[in-house]
């Protein structure tokens, strides 16, 4: 019982911490920095303050081999994007409900698996898979009178599928799972961070906060959405398993609707309401079938 509740506790920790994204990029965004600088930072500072946390504190081994170096950067690429785009499309659409259409990367988790894996369709996923459109539409069509930005939804609907990727590579690729989870993802962080430096021209274009407040929005987007995320939801997957932490993961874009509600003055609509209701619904009738 308190291994249930132990896990629990952690689940949620782990998906309210991972819906503070906005909380931290949007000043960021406000104060004029791009959305690779920012990454830029969420990056550098999460391998950073992550290293010492698992070399010192944790004394976990670090050295990869070459075998293992190929598919860390295979897989940092997919996580990497799917950061680039969900954050890009915060540009275009509120946060509450990027983050929201982003929890649909169960269900293409699903369909991967089935289109290349074999695995059967069945009624509740065509079911979830419906819900989960209609959400998008009344989503796309949340505000009175106002359609949302089409390349904001496309754009999270990408990262939602690059997530997707990464989860079911890190599942198929075998020599991925004899690494330790802490040290998995460290490598994907300091390998994802790469795509920034790329992007920022080997950061000659590497915009820097000119006010002293603007670095602890960095560093708490490095800290609560990303090592905290990361180290509780590890935690919570081996008290309570994979299934349960998905289920807990709904607390993510409720999370990111808050801030943006209270600290942004998103919008919220009741065609907003349905639209995340029905998404929400379709991504857990998918968790819980797994789960039975």
């Amino acid at each position: 019982m308190k291994r249930k509740l132990a896990g629990t506790l952690y689940g949620i920790i782990a998906s309210t911490s991972y819906g503070t994204n906005p909380l931290f990029a949007l000043p960021l965004y406000s104060a004029g920095l791009g959305v690779n600088s920012v990454l830029f930072y969420r990056y550098f500072f999460a391998c950073l303050i992550y290293y010492v946390w698992l070399k010192f504190i944790k004394k976990i081994n670090l050295k990869i081999t070459l075998k293992e170096f190929f598919p860390l950067i295979f897989i940092a690429l997919f996580f990497s994007f799917s950061s680039l785009t969900l954050f890009d499309s915060f540009n275009y659409i509120e946060s509450g409900v990027a983050c929201t259409i982003l929890f649909i990367y169960p269900i293409f988790v699903t369909i991967i698996m089935a289109l290349f894996f074999k695995e059967r369709i069945s009624k509740t996923v065509i079911s979830a898979i419906l819900l989960t459109s209609i959400g998008i539409i009344l989503l796309y069509n949340g505000k009175d009178n106002i359609n949302l930005n089409l390349k904001g939804i496309g754009l999270v609907l990408l990262s939602a599928l690059l997530y997707a990727l990464y989860i079911v590579s890190v599942k198929k690729i075998k020599i991925l799972q004899h690494i330790k989870s802490e040290k998995l993802s460290f490598y994907v962080m300091l390998f994802g961070l790469w795509v920034y430096i790329i992007n920022l021209n080997f950061c000659t274009n590497l915009q820097i906060p000119n006010k002293p407040y603007l670095w602890l929005f960095t560093l708490g987007l490095a800290l609560f959405p990303t090592i905290i995320s990361i180290e509780t939801i590890t935690i919570a997957i081996k008290l309570i398993g994979s299934t349960s932490t998905a289920i807990l993961g709904a607390l993510e874009p409720l999370t990111a609707i808050f801030f943006g509600v209270i600290f942004f003055s998103e919008e919220l609509t009741y065609k907003i309401i349905c639209g995340i209701f029905c998404i929400l619904t379709g991504v857990i009738l998918i968790v819980v079938k797994k789960m039975k």
